[in-house]
């Protein structure tokens, strides 16, 4: 299946949670969902009584379109922290918030993980001095994470430093906003990060 190219804030309100798919528009509280707090479509304001199972793929679509990934792609991560020792659900989501893409946007260098997948995709985006441009690229804790020197005046990037005072820099990134240097210090802990996702739900889905 190829990559949602429509309008995000309509996934939003289907799912009727903020995923921080759009930047400005949202913290400025003009979002859609924040004007029409309901599903699209002619029967959006009508409430219905959702399965065990659709509860459990509308949380899987809630992490998939948070972090931006594909089907075949978020198999993977979750068959990779299904190997790994502890919760499952919770390695899952350590495992996304390394995504080179989120840690790009984690640290204020854009407005939207979109954007930031952008910024990596184009080469705007230097790791230990080396440009990387794949998103699913996974960060190690000490890595460096900088604007390549061409890209450090775009106005977009420039803007995001700017927003980023108001939503904040993650506490396990550290961030030098003149310089647009920042380094990964460590995997956050699941109680850290502030997602609208119950991933126990997700680990049910693909247990059965």
């Amino acid at each position: 299946m190829a990559r949602y190219t429509g309008p995000v804030e309509r996934i939003e309100r289907r799912l009727g949670v903020s995923l921080e798919l759009k930047g400005e528009r949202r913290l400025a509280g003009k979002s859609a969902l924040d004007r029409r707090p309901y599903a699209p479509g002619q029967h959006g304001q009508r409430r219905a009584k959702i399965s065990e199972y659709g509860q459990q793929l509308r949380e899987k679509q809630k992490i998939k379109y948070y972090y931006g990934v594909l089907e075949k792609q978020f198999r993977r991560f979750f068959k990779e922290a299904n190997r790994l020792e502890g919760s499952t659900g919770e390695n899952l989501i350590k495992l996304l918030e390394r995504r080179l893409d989120n840690v790009v946007y984690r640290m204020g260098f854009a407005t939207t993980r979109r954007f930031a997948r952008q910024l990596v995709t184009h080469g705007h985006i230097l790791v230990n001095g080396k440009k990387v441009n794949i998103p699913s690229y996974l960060v190690k804790e000490g890595d460096r994470i900088e604007i390549r020197e061409k890209s450090k005046n775009n106005p977009q990037i420039q803007r995001a430093l700017e927003l980023s005072a108001q939503t904040g820099i993650a506490p396990w990134v550290d961030v030098d906003k003149e310089k647009m240097v920042g380094v990964f210090q460590r995997v956050p802990e699941r109680k850290e990060v502030n997602i609208p996702v119950d991933e126990r739900l997700v680990v049910e889905l693909y247990s059965k």
